[in-house]
């Protein structure tokens, strides 16, 4: 074994494409379902991707698109969020895993190198796509830190250090946003940049490596450009 001991993934944007196909989606059924004349485009849900959490963007589109109460918005919100993970979690089975991610983890399990995740997303619907996506490898995932950690993105990076029990220089975290990069940087941490369609452009600056995908990465060539 090499130096890399762990790598913590992020989920939305980082191991498979959730947002456009998922979570907007699922999103704009809710709305429908609940009787809101509200449809985000793939643009407008771009833009609000800078905002965290579903739950809180649905809470901005009902104070500005309806005339609702706090309070009343304060009721629905989490009904329409309930419903909108209900649909998610469904939809999870058929977003595939963005291109070599899968043969990087197969490499990590084979090497002994620790899996883990941090992610501002709900915890279930981590646990869903590693169920439908990776079924033989989910297991390895430990921990998996999300939104139910109640805790800030940098402040999930540094407890998942000390779950892992190394240092930060054994550990490579693999991240697809700026915020996200970010706050790695924020606990230390050495970060793979994998970008996608809509954190293209983003300021990434710092960053071991940054890169459009993985496929043509091994677990090798990550540790030799990220940990060297």
């Amino acid at each position: 074994m090499g130096k890399l001991k762990g790598i913590i993934f992020d989920v939305d944007g980082t191991l498979a494409d959730t947002e456009r196909d998922g979570h907007l989606a699922a999103c704009n059924e809710a709305f429908e379902r609940m009787g809101f004349d509200i449809r985000w485009t793939w643009e407008e849900f771009k833009d609000l991707l800078k905002i965290p959490g579903n739950a809180r963007r649905m809470r901005m589109a009902l104070s500005t698109r309806t005339s609702l109460s706090g309070a009343e918005i304060d009721r629905i919100v989490p009904e329409l969020f309930a419903i909108k993970k209900e649909i998610y979690l469904k939809r999870v089975a058929y977003l595939p895993l963005r291109p070599g991610v899968a043969n990087i983890i197969r490499e990590a399990i084979e090497r002994r190198v620790r899996l883990a995740i941090v992610s501002v997303s709900d915890e279930e619907q981590i646990r869903a796509l590693l169920k439908t996506q990776l079924p033989e490898s989910r297991d390895y995932f430990d921990p998996i830190l999300g939104k139910q950690s109640g805790e800030k993105n940098s402040a999930l990076y540094a407890h998942c250090v000390e779950k892992l029990g190394f240092e930060t220089s054994e550990i490579l975290v693999i991240e697809d946003s700026e915020k996200g990069f970010k706050a790695a940087k924020e606990a230390g941490l050495r970060c793979a940049v994998v970008y996608n369609d809509y954190t293209k452009g983003e300021d990434f600056s710092g960053a071991e490596l940054v890169v459009r995908s993985l496929e043509c990465l091994d677990l090798d060539l990550l540790e030799k450009l990220c940990l060297d």
